[in-house]
């Protein structure tokens, strides 16, 4: 073990062995593995290094293999029999290990998980990574705790199951939809889920926190849901099904008047072709034709089928005109810079729409504008 012991002394390697002292030993161990870490060991050298470590997990004193779990927490030099000997091992020996250690495998993860201690849970929940398999082992049997650990970590791969069982789980939780609403990237089914949740929690939040009026709650409830939802729109754009996503937004009575004109003054044309298809009850390749018709029949004729009000059609004919008009002129018509253009001369047209239409899309114009990131697949 030439490698191991070019950075040790006789005297280290002693001294763990002989010592009869639990804080002495405890030392010794430590600096043993701080040092075996360290080494580049070759085949012989790291079977002799997994022999010490097994002598240390077998140690009587709770002191030194609490040294060798916290030493070598994150470490590839501990074997897949002494990480689970250690995962078995008291809380203050086990936790470092469970939370880091790449030894274990992930039956191994999905065993700890499923045995049930909440302190184990959460470690598995917390680690630096965790696979979609053993995410849903937490989602499907962890504490509270641990899931909402595991949705506040954005280096857990939770699949659309999974994120749906935790939602019927824990939706009723604030805190629960506040860890899922923030991940990185979700589904656009969860996210719609979410924003009902929300709209509850923050209307509870606002009445019982804050001393709001019932009424005030809910006009700001029903306004952080309509905002929410134009944001789905923009992930919307990614989704290859434009017209399912109308379709829920009308079975919950979500697609107005007032959400489809937001969209488009964002540019969203597709979810305006998909949405009047969606209420005229049409194809939404029909629609789109009648959309871009250039005669003065076809938007129009789709609007009213679609049940829309009278009084807003000039705003939808603005918007439609823009957007045609930024498309002749050869724009990309794709992302968030666009977007924002097309806001702006939308806005500069003077349109008949409603004052707090208005006034949402007049903040909106006012945010600086974000390169797109690309969302993490869920």
């Amino acid at each position: 073990m030439t490698a191991v012991r070019s950075r040790l002394t006789d005297a280290d390697v002693r001294r763990f062995v002989k010592s009869t002292d639990e804080d002495e030993r405890a030392a010794a161990a430590h600096k043993l593995c701080r040092s075996m870490d360290r080494a580049e060991l070759s085949d012989e050298d790291r079977e002799a290094a997994h022999k010490i470590l097994r002598l240390m997990a077998q140690d009587a004193a709770e002191l030194v293999r609490r040294a060798l779990a916290v030493t070598l927490k994150a470490s590839d030099l501990v074997p897949n029999d002494v990480a689970r000997r250690l995962a078995a091992d008291v809380d203050s020996v086990a936790l470092p290990i469970i939370g880091f250690s790449p030894a274990f495998s992930d039956d191994d993860l999905i065993e700890i998980v499923r045995a049930g201690s909440s302190v184990r849970q959460v470690a598995v929940a917390a680690r630096p990574f965790v696979t979609r398999d053993v995410s849903q082992a937490v989602a499907d049997v962890a504490c509270e705790e641990a899931v909402r650990t595991l949705a506040a970590n954005d280096d857990a791969d939770i699949g659309e199951r999974g994120l749906n069982r935790v939602v019927d789980r824990f939706g009723r939780s604030p805190e629960m939809v506040a860890a899922l609403a923030y991940r990185q990237a979700l589904p656009l089914s969860v996210t719609e889920r979410l924003i009902e949740l929300a709209s509850d929690a923050v209307r509870e939040h606002l009445t019982s926190r804050h001393a709001l009026a019932p009424e005030t709650a809910i006009r700001l409830a029903a306004y952080a849901r309509e905002r929410a939802t134009v944001d789905l729109i923009d992930q919307a754009e990614r989704e290859p099904d434009l017209s399912q996503f109308c379709a829920r937004l009308n079975g919950r009575k979500a697609l107005t008047a007032s959400l489809l004109l937001r969209g488009l003054a964002r540019g969203q044309m597709a979810f305006l072709e998909h949405g009047l298809a969606e209420l005229a009850g049409t194809p939404p390749s029909r629609a789109a034709l009648m959309v871009h018709d250039a005669g003065p029949l076809g938007l129009r004729a789709i609007y009213d089928r679609a049940g829309l009000p009278p009084r807003l059609f000039h705003a939808f004919r603005a918007g439609v005109d823009t957007f045609r008009g930024m498309q002749a002129e050869g724009k990309d018509t794709t992302g968030e810079d666009f977007r924002h253009r097309m806001l702006e001369r939308f806005l500069t047209q003077r349109p008949a729409a409603p004052r707090e239409d208005l006034a949402w899309l007049m903040e909106r114009l006012d945010r600086p504008v974000e390169p797109r990131q690309t969302a993490r697949a869920a």
